[in-house]
């Protein structure tokens, strides 16, 4: 499995536009193939950084999601609307039986 993490900070002004194409995302990628789950939730020590959880099956499937022409557009909607970005921490795992 690939996990996938990353935050944004919006812009206090510009918070409402990036909460909805950030959702928008989600639910969008939650319907590709390979994708386990897609998360983005709002940060409770700052309420303007927004925290994505991806989990993907494997690295095709996730290769195939940045290909997706509206992933890269939502890459770009955000750009001036977000003061930062932690980048994108990608992570192949496997699962430890208990």
């Amino acid at each position: 499995m690939i996990i996938v993490t990353g935050a944004i900070l919006a812009r206090k002004e510009t918070f409402d536009a990036v909460l909805k194409l950030s959702r928008d995302h989600v639910e969008r990628s939650r319907a590709e193939d390979g994708c386990i789950s897609h998360d983005v939730h709002i940060d409770t020590e700052n309420p303007l950084r927004l925290f994505f959880f991806e989990r993907w099956r494997d690295e095709a499937a996730l290769r195939a999601h940045f290909a997706v022409p509206a992933s890269r557009e939502f890459v770009r909607a955000l750009k001036g609307m977000i003061v930062e970005t932690s980048g994108t921490q990608i992570y192949k795992t496997e699962k430890i039986e208990r």
